[in-house]
């Protein structure tokens, strides 16, 4: 991807979104026009990555009859993203976000393509399947990054991060649903056709609907390099580093009971039916603690639930050493889906402590570090579950996460002014990497705090 040689952007400078009223939640959201078209393309996105990896799963295992090969293409899904999130993350604020967000959705949509040729062998489509993982950090983070373009300071950032949460919750359950009726119609390369199609839409949505910005930081020097010094930078600073920490540790113990549904299911006798009904509660939760959350609390409201929910996500776990019954697993699952509603605040603190110049980069990083975790979080469950029973490698998850989740919550209270400038950041962002940060933890970033 070349670094741009001018100015991305012409014309007047981007209108800044008035500040929410009292109340209008996502409303104030979707009034912003721009963000419609990032909202529809990011549907597009997250509906094609699920079917994909439905249709990639079941195209395997005819292939090769194989239940590791076919759970591989899962796996594949989530440990690339380290690859893109430290290797590529500079491409995220060293090219314009509009060219990155198309570039990267025209690959995938080329990697899906290419897994519909006839007679593709089998290593070509598991390594096709790890580009498009590595790909998406940079795609995430680029486009968490743009919305501090689109939305502006403050909540109307915080709750554009919401709505997109919400969609990629909703994706898992309205995806595996028509994955499943498509393959049961057509054959898998058909499905895989259509999430090419996806991703090709996500691509003309995001050119014909935003605007075109130029890069947010300098173009020079190797990309591999610049990436890698990028993250050093970050993780060099402790405010970002116990904000990413935070981020990362609750998903990664939320979903080890997850990964072991499937086992758990069988352990009730509940069969397929029941799994299914298993994996679609924890979902369930997070898109309506996100659309309550989002809907009816303000923001300062919000940022004091941060922690007592952060915590609170991890503890519905220690419920199946009871070995609950299928209703009350249910239950359990659709508690700790609840928990997604802590990122509210973690968003905000967040945005607010990265400097202008790192933030697409910032996002990515994050993005990458949450999803590489919870990909070995859930190997490590189902490792420990071959040599201890469910009843106690679930609960287990409970208390170390417990554990570490508090243990990092008072390290993201002792670096509320304990900040130090990055590494060069000064250069690059002005007086706001300088005040990024300073204000207390629960009150609302000052305008000159938060990026856009």
């Amino acid at each position: 991807m070349p670094a741009p040689s001018g100015p991305a952007a012409t014309g007047p400078a981007d209108p800044r979104p008035e500040p929410p009223p009292a109340g209008a939640g996502y409303r104030a959201v979707f009034a912003v026009p721009e963000f419609r078209f990032v909202f529809a393309a990011h549907l597009m996105s997250s509906l094609g990555v699920v079917v994909c990896e439905i249709a990639l799963s079941v195209l395997v295992y005819r292939l090769t009859g194989s239940p590791l090969l076919s759970a591989l293409t899962f796996a594949l899904g989530l440990l690339p993203y380290v690859v893109g999130g430290t290797l590529l993350s500079a491409v995220a604020d060293r090219c314009p976000a509009r060219r990155v967000l198309v570039v990267c959705d025209l690959l995938c949509a080329g990697c899906a393509a290419a897994m519909v040729v006839p007679g593709t062998p089998v290593a070509v489509l598991l390594a096709l399947r790890c580009a498009t993982a590595a790909i998406a950090p940079v795609f995430a983070g680029t486009r968490a990054g743009t919305l501090g373009d689109v939305l502006g300071e403050g909540d109307l950032f915080v709750l554009g991060r919401s709505l997109i949460r919400i969609v990629n919750q909703s994706a898992q359950l309205v995806g595996f649903g028509a994955g499943g009726l498509l393959l049961a119609a057509v054959a898998p390369g058909a499905v895989l056709a259509v999430t090419a199609g996806t991703f090709l839409a996500s691509a003309l949505l995001l050119r014909l609907g935003t605007r075109a910005r130029p890069a947010r930081g300098a173009s020079g020097g190797a990309l591999l390099s610049a990436s890698l010094a990028s993250v050093r930078q970050l993780l060099a600073d402790r405010r970002i580093r116990a904000l990413l920490l935070l981020t990362w540790l609750p998903p990664a113990f939320v979903v080890i009971p997850e990964a072991l549904l499937v086992a758990y299911a069988d352990l009730l006798g509940a069969g397929p039916a029941g799994a299914g009904l298993l994996l679609c509660a924890m979902p369930v939760g997070a898109v309506v603690a996100e659309t309550l959350a989002g809907t009816f609390l303000g923001p300062a409201a919000r940022s004091r639930l941060t922690f007592p929910v952060g915590v609170f996500c991890v503890l519905p776990s220690l419920g199946f050493a009871a070995r609950p019954s299928l209703g009350w697993a249910v239950v359990l699952l659709v508690l700790t889906g609840t928990g997604i509603a802590y990122n509210f605040g973690v968003d905000r603190w967040f945005v607010a402590a990265v400097p202008e110049a790192l933030l697409g980069q910032a996002m990515t990083v994050m993005q990458a570090g949450r999803m590489t975790i919870m990909g070995l979080a859930m190997g490590a469950a189902g490792a420990a579950a071959e040599y201890a029973p469910l009843r106690v490698v679930m609960p287990a998850a409970g208390v170390v996460g417990v554990v570490s989740v508090l243990l990092v919550v008072r390290e993201v209270r002792r670096s509320r002014g304990d900040r130090l400038p990055l590494p060069g950041a000064a250069a690059m962002a002005g007086a706001t990497g300088a005040t990024a940060g300073t204000a207390g933890i629960a009150a609302p970033p000052k305008a000159a705090d938060v990026k856009r």
